[in-house]
């Protein structure tokens, strides 16, 4: 084992221990202490914010000098804006109700135990992120309300920021007579640190990666704890023949332009052989005028010569960038086995005014999130109503698109007699 190894394991198990020996203490906490911690948590951000602004500056100067490109020094960048928006959070998951102890069913069978169904945390979750320092937050928070402990692994590229957002967070907790240890970053930016954590045995109850292809196929490779895919999103939007071109156009750029950085944002554009005349290039020179560079079939090249042309490559590639594949099918059949072939399970839309197509397309796509005239932009936390969400699961097993607080939590059968014996 290299000596760079060691260093890490030593580190996260260190962490470890410390998160292991909270879990009963998180999972004792009353809704009324989490939500107290959750608005301390708040309010340290704003006291701290200028620490933080500070700490997140001196990222963005590394990721420039290491000529990161714009649409990742985006998703890095800590304004006002993000630091309310983390704050706006954190006062949303007050507001949720509290999951932990909530009675999913129950029963009494005919020798009389009475049986139910109870919530209660996982325990210690780890999370693997990247390069948006507003998870940390996020997921601190998320842990802390559903009673748990969480060890958090960001990028280290905002490894500045992370350490002055959970400095913040920590003091919010211990205000409220919460464990500073129910928030644990892993300060050791080495790929040794991430794969540490995956084999945390023991330690670990679930492992959450919020990261590109390379990371979770890392961690399918190598992980010895429970995990949760959060996979790529290379989301599709498909306009059908009898889509309205208004709102088509408006969807489409949405869900490009909006925020091209994030796992909901639509790589590849499929457009119906119908709307290739008289509607396509318009929308291609929309798109376009937008800032987005364009690699299209050859279908799509007829109409637009100057586009580059896509690869098969393209196809299969989450660009987290103004980067868009297009591609003209021959009606819907077509666009449903692109999407099968290429298709990541995280988000796929159609638009079309048509019933049939469209709940053919809802039955036959399997992917966690699958939307009719709207954006792909909408898998989220926030906007599906969770206060926020700790990942996008794309996985089928134990929960599927944005992770919230019930997501968050197993399940304990609690059983009462008044003697019985079997």
């Amino acid at each position: 084992m290299s000596d760079s190894l060691t260093a890490a394991r030593e580190h996260v198990l260190a962490l470890g221990r410390a998160a292991r020996a909270a879990v009963p203490v998180l999972a004792a906490l009353t809704t009324e202490t989490k939500n107290a911690a959750l608005a301390a948590m708040a309010d340290e951000l704003l006291a701290q914010r200028d620490a933080i602004f500070a700490a997140n500056q001196l990222d963005l100067d590394a990721a420039e000098a290491n000529g990161v490109t714009g649409a990742m020094l985006n998703r890095l960048k800590v304004d006002e804006k993000r630091l309310q928006g983390m704050v706006d959070g954190l006062h949303a998951l007050i507001a949720l109700p509290d999951p932990v102890g909530g009675v999913v069913d129950g029963w009494r069978r005919p020798n009389g135990l009475d049986i139910r169904r109870v919530r209660v945390p996982l325990g210690v979750i780890g999370i693997i992120y990247e390069s948006r320092p507003n998870v940390t937050a996020d997921a601190a928070g998320l842990c802390l309300k559903s009673g748990n402990v969480c060890i958090l692994r960001g990028g280290r590229e905002a490894i500045n920021s992370n350490q002055a957002i959970t400095a913040a967070l920590r003091t919010g907790c211990v205000a409220a007579g919460v464990p500073a240890e129910a928030i644990n970053l892993i300060t050791n930016t080495t790929r040794d640190s991430a794969l540490a954590l995956m084999q945390a045995e023991g330690f670990v109850d679930c492992l959450i990666p919020r990261g590109g292809h390379g990371l979770v196929q890392n961690m399918i490779a190598n992980a010895k704890v429970p995990y949760i895919v959060d996979g790529a999103g290379v989301c599709h939007t498909y306009l059908h023949s009898a889509a309205d071109p208004a709102m088509a156009t408006r969807i489409a750029v949405n869900a490009k332009c909006s925020y091209p950085a994030v796992c909901n944002a639509m790589e590849t554009l499929l457009v119906d052989a119908a709307l290739v005349d008289g509607y396509l290039p318009g929308l291609l020179d929309e798109l376009r005028a937008s800032g987005v560079e364009l690699r299209g079939d050859e279908r799509t090249r007829a109409v637009a010569p100057e586009m580059a042309a896509a690869t098969e490559e393209d196809w299969d590639t989450e660009y987290n960038d103004m980067v868009l594949s297009v591609r003209v099918v021959d009606g819907l059949d077509d666009a449903l086995a692109h999407i099968a072939a290429h298709g990541s399970g995280h988000s796929e839309a159609i638009v079309t005014g048509d019933q049939r197509a469209a709940r053919r397309f809802t039955h036959e796509v399997d992917a966690a999130a699958v939307y009719v005239n709207a954006s792909t932009r909408f898998t989220d936390g926030g906007e599906f109503g969770f206060g926020a969400e700790i990942g996008i699961s794309t996985q089928k097993l134990h929960a599927r698109g944005p992770l919230g607080l019930v997501e968050l939590t197993s399940v304990k059968y609690i059983i009462e007699g008044d003697g019985q014996v079997r």
